[in-house]
């Protein structure tokens, strides 16, 4: 990469980690779509998983004494089930599938009638959304949002629903890096691992400063920013998607 994309990759990442701080969600969209521009999908997928391992972990720490561990548990069940049928699946999407996905999912999950969008907090729910999220993740990374719909409907406040979504994540994080980094070794795509360090420290800057807005962050606010940050980049997603596809570009 160039000096000026390592420059607007390494800005990407501060506010996507600052705002995934805050929301516990759509700043690894940025964080991808950003990288997509400038990197093959197997490589741009490795570096966003690494970083997205390191700003969940982070925020986990930071809010430890929130996480909800009854239902993280079951979550990583589903987790686990649903990487290891994606292993047999080999699925590596294109660039424009990547953001019609990242765009769609969250926009479907959001348009959903209240009675099929069950809170996270009601049994079974932790475990299915692990299987539907993990699948998510591996296919167009976009799981995250859908996640987030389970949590809509919870009465879960701002603090447990950020800590416990960071820890609930990084299996999917892990998950990918391996999946996606063993597919850009093999297609020999290069991945930036001079500049990992330094965007991990970003990472942790980003999340730090996340972390005194969500203390003065009411929760009523807290969902309708979140539902907000959905809208606005799905559609921008959804429309670079649209745009790849009907130019036949790859950039």
């Amino acid at each position: 990469m160039t000096s000026l994309a390592s420059l607007i990759i390494g800005l990407t990442v501060f506010i996507g980690t600052f705002v995934s701080g805050v929301f516990g969600m759509v700043g690894g969209q940025l964080i991808l779509a950003v990288a997509l521009i400038y990197m093959p999908v197997s490589a741009g997928m490795t570096l966003f998983s690494a970083l997205m391992f390191t700003s969940g972990a982070w925020r986990g720490f930071l809010w430890r004494k929130h996480v909800h561990w009854p239902i993280t548990l079951h979550y990583l069940i589903g987790s686990v089930i649903a990487y290891i049928i994606m292993l047999f699946v080999s699925f590596y999407p294109s660039k424009p599938v990547v953001y019609l996905g990242l765009g769609l999912t969250p926009l479907i999950a959001d348009l959903m009638p209240k009675r099929l969008t069950p809170s996270i907090e009601r049994k079974g729910m932790p475990f299915i959304s692990g299987l539907i999220v993990m699948t998510l993740q591996i296919s167009f990374s976009a799981g995250g949002n859908v996640l987030d719909a389970f949590f809509q409907k919870s009465t879960l406040n701002r603090h447990v629903t950020v800590a416990t979504k960071a820890i609930m994540q990084l299996f999917a994080q892990a998950g990918r890096f391996f999946y996606f980094g063993l597919a850009a070794l093999q297609a020999d795509e290069q991945i930036p691992w001079s500049l990992l360090g330094i965007y991990i420290l970003i990472t942790f800057a980003g999340g730090s400063a996340a972390a005194g807005v969500l203390n003065r962050m009411s929760d009523a606010n807290f969902r309708k920013g979140t539902r907000f940050l959905i809208w606005a980049l799905s559609l921008i997603y959804v429309l670079r998607g649209l745009w790849l596809l009907l130019t036949d570009s790859t950039t």
